[in-house]
């Protein structure tokens, strides 16, 4: 079973409301007129970190990138719980966790240990206060809206391969808060990019059962001569908006795309239609 599969199944359950289908980034609890926004991510050796990795690098991006999929509803960090497996270099991780929850202001709430025999896994759970209501998601984008991105694609993918410029795109990944609490009032669609741009673009695209045309010459990328790579490798953690026509963007962004009536196809690249999500980004499975 891959991961569509598996999340297919999981939609099968009960589901509270707040989880909005399974199809964001976070859960949104609703209680008057503030809302909880809640998130869980997991790190896996061998899968998003090699055994020989800085665990201070891997406790600053399990935190980083759970606070990506907050900034992408435009919240506030209130804390997150840790779910830890002993064994490993612990003193490192212990490091590199107070070192990020010191930068971003984000209190440890608890969590839990264990320990294993086998390759080490992380998981954390991030909570946040919603900033505007209603709480952006995912859908939304309406044909008209403009598509931007906070930031150039494929540094992170550049940050595997030893390139020192951009190390910390990869190990330290910056989530946007600000951006994202800046644009959650404005925003008609919001998500972060984690599975590479046309991923995670042709999600949106399809959500919102509208086409999404990129503009290939705008799209900022870190690498140009590697354009097709940078697009598709992923852990970048900028925010891939949508705003609609005569709206001030408030952030550095840069467009890169338009929202079409329903063709052919969810997402078009320049002129190229791309029906299918396989060879996109990353998924599981």
């Amino acid at each position: 079973m891959n991961e569509m599969d598996f999340l297919a199944g999981l939609r099968e359950l009960p589901l509270h409301p707040g989880a909005r289908g399974l199809e964001d980034d976070c859960a949104v609890l609703q209680f008057g007129n503030e809302a909880l926004i809640i998130n869980h991510d997991m790190m896996a050796e061998d899968t998003h970190f090699l055994p020989h990795a800085d665990m201070s690098d891997v406790a600053w991006k399990l935190v980083a990138l759970n606070l990506s999929d907050l900034a992408a509803k435009g919240a506030e960090p209130l804390g997150v719980l840790l779910g830890h497996t002993l064994g490993g270099d612990d003193s490192s991780f212990l490091s590199g966790l107070n070192e990020v929850l010191a930068v971003y202001d984000v209190p440890l709430l608890g969590g839990d240990t264990i320990s294993s025999t086998g390759a080490s896994t992380f998981g954390l759970t991030a909570i946040g206060r919603a900033t505007h209501l209603p709480v952006p998601s995912r859908r939304g984008a309406k044909v008209g809206d403009s598509l931007y991105v906070t930031g150039p694609i494929g540094r992170a993918m550049l940050g595997f391969e030893g390139k020192e410029a951009h190390r910390d795109a990869f190990n330290r990944p910056q989530p946007r808060l600000a951006e994202g609490r800046a644009l959650a009032p404005i925003v008609s669609a919001m998500m972060d990019i984690s599975d590479g741009l046309l991923l995670d673009a042709w999600r949106m695209a399809s959500i919102n059962e509208v086409t999404l045309r990129l503009d290939t010459e705008a799209i900022p990328v870190a690498e140009p001569k590697r354009f097709d790579e940078c697009i598709r490798w992923g852990d970048d953690y900028e925010l891939l908006f949508a705003v609609p026509p005569k709206v001030d963007v408030p952030v550095e962004a840069v467009r890169i795309g338009e929202f079409e009536p329903k063709g052919n196809a969810p997402l078009i690249l320049g002129q190229t239609p791309l029906n299918s999500p396989d060879s996109l980004g990353y998924s599981h499975g």
